[in-house]
């Protein structure tokens, strides 16, 4: 294994479990009878439905957002009819609900018009991030963020190009297949967002023990004009793929607190999106599918699946055989960085990459939390050098600002301190509920500022309006002089005798009046 130019701190060797899934080609899951699909952006904000219940949609066709850039488009991923829009659990480690519109699929999965292809050898960047929004790209390696938005550079120049293949959970399997079947997409892909974004370098990881995958990406190398890609193996050792960790073992460079990867002049993307974008640019194909690996003691055949977007979590498990007596919980992502659900009618989103099935005795059966015993075996883990028991003590204690001046925001929830830790404190759990409420704050700072802005913009064009009419009077007095036009001055004692003509005929009325 080529010498790396740096390391990361912390980190663990974990058993590996990917041969569970990865042994059979990626196979179609097929057609659910109905399809969900969440408005819940990754902003927290709802995307606006574009239909309405009666509606007939095709694949393809845009069925909610795509107004912002955190707002990419949701497209129907078959046809049929809108049954229902209505709450609905979703994929989320909050495990909350939301607005989902419900698709029910007539089996036909008629499609609309691709969208035009771009040529991908002189496509403008701005096409290029035009062509991503409209097809609704996401990161499909877990985070979800617009592809658009994270490809715009602002002012720093980007010298490295990374592509994420280091597939570190020990049972997802996707991306190791993905490279062993598509690997000349990924190639192509990378050939593109290098030119666009005007790189230097372009990197391709891959864990050590992804052997043939490594050797795909070879052979798609010496196969077409990529002599320029650099594929690189790196250590099997959690959390190799974390973003930070990879940009660190490849260049040596480390992201700063607070900062993106952009800060030091690298852009990192999924090797799974990185297809999506060449598919996106090449083929006018929108983003309405992606690969799934179900695994787990408690699914009865794992495998990998090419699944449509909106399809429940119980459908994929039927695929693949349905549930093994052992079956005890599901797991959304890998045992260290995924999150439980309690419910199989939970549709596939972009970010889902995994589904596991856990078995008795597995990651999701842990004992009864127990005091800190302030050992710091989390931290020595810790791949963020973050103090993970100081910031525990802070979360615990809803000091939601002293945890954020512990780094709290830096935390990549990667799972390393739960796995060592010896009183089974659910130290991700607490981070990850902290930063909810820290981001939830944040939006509320961010709403009662903009309606100060607002109110404070409504006093001043007000105040601006009393000084024009103040101004307009002054300036119609001065025009005559400072006094009134003899006409009117007739018509104001005109006035002045008619009032008071009025007023003595009313004060005779009620003399005449009076007993």
């Amino acid at each position: 294994m080529t010498t790396l130019p740096g390391r990361f701190p912390g980190g663990l060797e974990l058993e590996g479990h990917k041969s569970l899934a990865n042994q059979c080609p990626i196979r179609f899951a097929g057609l659910p009878p109905r399809l969900l699909f969440p408005l819940r952006q990754r902003n927290g904000e709802n995307a606006r439905a574009l239909v309405s219940i009666g509606d007939l949609v095709r694949r393809g066709s845009v069925i909610a957002g795509g107004n912002q850039s955190l707002d990419p488009p949701i497209h129907a991923s078959s046809s049929g009819r809108v049954i229902a829009i209505e709450d609905h659990g979703m994929a989320h480690p909050a495990g909350i609900s939301s607005r989902c519109i419900i698709i029910e699929t007539d089996g036909l999965d008629e499609s609309i018009a691709a969208l035009p292809a771009l040529d991908t050898t002189h496509c403008s960047p701005e096409s290029l991030l035009d062509r991503l929004h409209e097809a609704g790209i996401v990161g499909l390696g877990g985070a979800g963020f617009p592809t658009a938005a994270k490809l715009l550079k602002g002012k720093t120049a980007i010298d490295t190009l990374i592509l994420n293949g280091a597939e570190c959970e020990p049972y997802i399997a996707c991306d190791d297949r993905l490279l062993r079947e598509r690997a000349n997409e990924v190639l192509q892909g990378a050939a593109l967002l290098q030119r666009c974004l005007g790189c230097r370098t372009t990197l391709i990881a891959v864990e050590g023990d992804m052997r043939l995958a490594w050797q795909a990406l070879k052979a798609a190398q010496s196969a077409g004009d990529f002599d320029f890609i650099q594929i690189i193996q790196v250590p099997s050792r959690y959390p190799a793929g974390g973003e930070r960790q990879l940009i660190q073992l490849l260049t040596g460079r480390e992201v700063p607190s607070g900062a993106l990867p952009a800060a030091i002049g690298v852009i990192c993307q999924n090797v799974a999106t990185v297809a999506a974008i060449y598919r996106a640019a090449a083929h006018g194909e929108i983003l309405d599918s992606r690969i799934v690996t179900v695994t787990g003691a408690g699914v009865q055949t794992p495998q990998n699946l090419e699944v449509r977007l909106g399809t429940p979590i119980g459908f994929l498990i039927e695929q693949c055989g349905g549930y093994t007596g052992q079956a005890h919980g599901l797991i959304v992502g890998g045992p260290m960085m995924g999150y439980t659900v309690n419910s199989d009618a939970i549709p596939v989103t972009k970010p889902v990459n995994a589904i596991l099935v856990t078995g008795a005795g597995s990651p999701a059966t842990i004992p009864d939390p127990q005091p800190c015993i302030r050992c710091g075996a989390c931290a020595e883990a810790c791949p963020a050098s973050l103090l993970p028991q100081q910031l525990y003590w802070h979360t615990h204690a809803q000091q939601l600002q002293r945890a954020l001046d512990y780094h709290l925001l830096d935390c990549i929830e990667c799972g390393c301190c739960d796995a060592v830790c010896p009183s089974h404190i659910p130290l991700v759990h607490e981070f990850r509920q902290a930063k909810q409420a820290s981001l939830s704050q944040q939006r509320a700072r961010d709403s009662a500022a903009h309606a100060r802005m607002r109110f404070e913009a409504r006093q001043a064009r007000k105040e601006q309006e009393q000084r024009d009419r103040e101004l307009a009077a002054q300036r119609r007095k001065a025009s005559l002089g400072g006094h009134a036009s003899p006409k009117i001055q007739e018509a104001l004692e005109r006035a002045r005798q008619k009032r008071a003509k009025q007023n003595e005929s009313l004060a005779s009325e009620t003399t005449h009046n009076d007993p």
